[in-house]
């Protein structure tokens, strides 16, 4: 099959597409073939091996993972034997980063837990694009203790953590502010704010009224500035950002949330009860992903470059042909 592949970290320069075996399939595997995959900043970190202290997970000097990407949605070509909720020529989606990445490839094997039925009225490209995106948005919300009528704020909304957020927090009957750049206010219009702060325009932190829950899709204000744009009893949740955010949610969350307020950071899991939950969001027609760009196998390195670069709204997604041209 074919696969961008790697040798070492490095920068996207160092990915190339390549010809490998195809999955084995175990007893509880599911074997895919991939129609879609979608770009997460977990790929760069992937790819390049930072932080550093992720390395004990994924390889001090050489990469355990030669095959990056997490997010697919396909057909399933084979399953194990022990194999009960799939079967052959099911349309499914999923996020197969605890069954060892592999994204960006023809075929993956992925135990059954990491996968769901895909929505029945997403195409294989906008259904790739949900897993880590939708499940981190989700998992998010639910960590702030969102509920209906509490206005929140999604800084970051225009990413694709952040297009998720905000129709989740609409579908959880909340009233919802992103934050976002002049150039992207009106695609977070269309996709159901209740209000839109241009960054570039107003500061967010002399904000009123207050703000319940403000999730941090794509933070770059200190945990201090979070703080004080909060209601007494209001929640600050940071799923992605600098270090420094990161560093600042893990070290100063904890004593901050001594009183009624409570700041901290999320480590997402994707898993099957998630996604499924998206499912019937989707499927309700109350979210639908939000894609910018559409790569080819071949292009995953500019793809991985364009979203490091912090500039993309919504999804990048990866579609597969049924034949590739390693000359590209």
């Amino acid at each position: 099959m074919k696969a961008i592949v790697r040798e070492t970290y490095g920068s996207p320069s160092v990915l190339r597409l390549d010809d490998v075996p195809t999955p084995i399939v175990g007893d509880d595997d599911v074997l895919v073939r991939v129609h879609a995959a979608s770009a997460n900043a977990g790929d760069w970190h992937l790819l390049r091996g930072t932080p550093i202290p992720f390395r004990l997970v994924a390889g001090l000097n050489t990469p355990k993972y030669k095959i990056i990407g997490s997010d697919i949605a396909g057909t399933v070509e084979a399953v194990g034997r022990n194999v009960s909720q799939f079967k052959r020529g099911d349309e499914v989606f999923g996020e197969v980063s605890r069954c060892g990445f592999g994204a960006y490839a023809e075929y993956v094997a992925a135990r059954e837990c990491a996968l769901a039925l895909k929505p029945t009225n997403l195409s294989f490209e906008e259904a790739a694009s949900v897993p880590t995106s939708g499940c981190t948005a989700l998992q998010g919300l639910r960590k702030g203790k969102i509920q209906s009528g509490q206005k929140v704020a999604i800084h970051g909304a225009s990413g694709g953590v952040g297009t998720f957020a905000v129709q989740i927090a609409k579908a959880l009957g909340a009233e919802v502010t992103g934050i976002c750049s002049t150039k992207k206010v009106e695609m977070i219009r269309t996709i159901g704010a209740d209000h839109v702060l241009d960054y570039t325009l107003a500061d967010f932190v002399n904000s009123n009224p207050k703000f319940d829950l403000i999730l941090a899709a794509n933070g770059d204000r200190s945990i201090l500035d979070y703080r004080r744009t909060l209601t007494p009893t209001g929640r600050y949740v940071m799923s992605g950002g600098s270090n420094r955010q990161l560093c600042e949610a893990l070290l100063l969350g904890p004593p901050l949330s001594i009183a009624r307020q409570k700041l901290g950071n999320l480590l997402a899991k994707p898993n099957q009860s998630d996604l499924m939950v998206l499912k019937d969001l989707i499927e309700a027609g109350k979210v639908r992903p939000v894609i910018e760009r559409s790569y080819r196998l071949s292009e995953v390195p500019d793809a991985i470059r364009y979203l490091e670069s912090g500039h993309a709204s919504g999804k990048l997604v990866v579609a597969m042909p049924l034949k590739y041209d390693l000359s590209l």
